[in-house]
């Protein structure tokens, strides 16, 4: 499987419940601080869902 490298870019501040959870449950802690996840479909489900708040790269 490939990998990706997260970054959340954008505040969940005034988000909905969800996405907050969303971004909790990919294992992002803090704003710009990059995490490496194995490309899953459930993780490539989870990114498009808060694609708004991420930048995404492949590595």
């Amino acid at each position: 499987m490939s990998k990706v490298v997260i970054t959340q870019v954008r505040s969940t501040i005034g988000k909905p419940k969800r996405q907050k959870d969303t971004v909790i449950a990919l294992g992002i802690k803090k704003l710009n601080s990059p995490i490496e996840k194995e490309a899953s479909p459930q993780v490539l489900g989870m990114i498009k869902k808060v694609k708004h708040l991420l930048k995404v790269e492949e590595k």
